[in-house]
C-alpha cells in the first residue's frame, strides 16, 4: 500500500481550500445570496462561483505545472488570483 507524500505546500493548499469551504458556508448561513448573471450564461449563486472558481484553478494550476518550469507557489498564487476574478464577476 502506497501513500501520498503530503509536503508542507499540499497540506497548505488543501487547508486554504477547506478554510473558505467553512468561511463560505458561514457566511451562506448569516447571508444567503441572491442567483445573478455574470460573464457567465447561467445564473450562478456564491457557492456555484466558487465551485466553478476552484475547479478552473485546479486545471489552470495543473496546466501551468505540467506545461512549464514555473514554481509550484506561482502556480498556486495564478489560481488564488482566478478564484478571485470568477468569485468576483462570476
Amino acid at each position: 500500500m502506497s501513500w501520498m507524500a503530503w509536503t508542507q505546500t499540499t497540506a497548505i493548499f488543501f487547508s486554504v481550500i477547506a478554510l473558505m469551504l467553512v468561511c463560505m458556508t458561514i457566511y451562506e448561513i448569516k447571508v444567503p445570496s441572491t442567483e445573478r448573471k455574470g460573464f457567465l450564461p447561467i445564473e450562478t449563486s456564491r457557492g456555484d462561483r466558487l465551485f466553478i472558481g476552484l475547479l478552473s484553478s485546479a486545471f489552470i494550476h495543473l496546466v501551468f505545472l505540467g506545461v512549464s518550469e514555473i514554481s509550484l507557489w506561482i502556480a498556486l498564487a495564478i489560481s488564488v488570483v482566478w478564484v478571485g476574478i470568477v468569485l468576483r464577476w462570476g
